[in-house]
């Protein structure tokens, strides 16, 4: 019996130290299992998206439209002949400058200064004559028609005197207003006749331009408008500063366009001359200082829109209101203030509430 307990304390204690390895193994094993197992992997942020910014400002979009056309005086002369003859004198030449009442060429008159001497002596004698039966009726010697005939041929008199007088007159061509002579088409000993042409004159203080303007471009011109005008001859030097005269009541039958008169002060002094070719840069919509963004940047569809970038740099999808195209450049009537930040792209891609790296923000003094 002793024996037999004495092998089963023997067989317990041998036994004791492969249950510990046993356990030991087990829990090494699972050690290794859990090191192995994958663990679940934690969310990814989506990366910003690179943009690239507009600063919301006022810019001018006013419309102008360059047209062209010669210089012109304001007033032309062509001065003529009024009676016919031959030239005696000429006393100016093209490009002089004259005063009105300047005689500027004279025609023979011989006939007709005889004929006014003859109706001067005719004068006379109808004078002396008036004169005698005036005396006579006084004092009752004659009757009335006798001195109303009388006074009759002495008015008759009169008149021949001042006709023969104007038409010697008529030998000198006068200079009308102070201007200069454009051109010269009559020369000593030539034959002219009555009315034919002698001088252009033109005040050449006062120089303009004639453009012709579609009546689409007619809404907002007016009388008064300021115009850069800028005169081939002159190139390099600052534009000269026109004022609208006036715009004609009526388009033109083959074109359509309606004439607008252009001022041209002190260009004469700067040394225009009729003929130079001439180009005014003339605003026909005044838009200035107004709201307007990159044209690109608003998307289209039920209602335009812009992608504001917010404090936080993520996008807020705002509704505006646009006027009108000029180049690049929307005008904005609503839904933007000065200093907002957009995207300054075509927002289709973009999504409200994205995030987005600002790279470069595009100012209106670096557009």
């Amino acid at each position: 019996m002793a024996m037999k307990f004495a092998k089963v304390i023997r067989f317990t204690y041998c036994a004791a130290p492969l249950a510990a390895a046993l356990v030991v193994s087990v829990a090494l094993t699972g050690c290794s299992e859990d090191s192995q197992r994958p663990t679940a992997a934690a969310p990814r942020a989506e990366p910003a998206q690179p943009v690239r910014a507009y600063e919301v400002a006022r810019r001018d979009l006013s419309r102008r439209i360059q047209v062209s056309a010669p210089v012109q005086p304001l007033r032309t002369i062509d001065l003529a002949a009024r009676t016919e003859g031959i030239v005696d004198e000429v006393n100016v030449e093209a490009g002089d400058r004259v005063e009105a009442g300047d005689v500027l060429a004279r025609i023979d008159v011989s006939e007709q200064r005889a004929e006014l001497a003859r109706a001067e002596a005719a004068l006379r004698e109808a004078q002396a004559t008036f004169d005698r039966l005036q005396r006579l009726r006084e004092r009752d010697y004659i009757d009335e028609a006798s001195f109303v005939t009388a006074r009759s041929e002495l008015d008759v008199a009169r008149s021949n005197v001042e006709l023969w007088k104007t038409r010697v007159e008529f030998g000198n061509i006068v200079a009308p207003i102070d201007a200069h002579v454009i051109a010269r088409m009559v020369e000593p000993g030539a034959a002219v006749g009555r009315l034919a042409p002698a001088f252009e004159l033109a005040n050449l203080e006062d120089l303009v331009l004639r453009v012709g303007v579609s009546e689409l471009d007619l809404a907002e011109l007016e009388p008064g408008d300021e115009v850069d005008v800028r005169v081939d001859a002159l190139a390099g030097e600052a534009p000269l500063q026109g004022v609208v005269r006036r715009i004609f009541p009526a388009a033109e039958g083959a074109s359509r366009l309606i004439t607008v008169e252009i001022m041209l002060p002190g260009a004469f002094e700067r040394g225009v001359r009729p003929g130079y070719l001439a180009r005014a840069d003339v605003l026909v919509d005044f838009r200035e200082d107004v709201l307007a963004v990159p044209a690109g940047s608003v998307g289209l569809g039920d209602r335009s829109y812009v992608m504001v970038i917010d404090e936080n740099d993520e996008l807020v999808k705002r509704g505006v209101s646009t006027g009108v195209i000029r180049g690049d450049w929307r005008e904005i009537t609503g839904g933007l203030q000065p200093g907002d930040r957009i995207v300054s792209s075509n927002p289709i891609d973009l999504a409200e509430g994205d995030s987005v790296r600002v790279v470069d923000t595009l100012t209106s003094e670096g557009a």
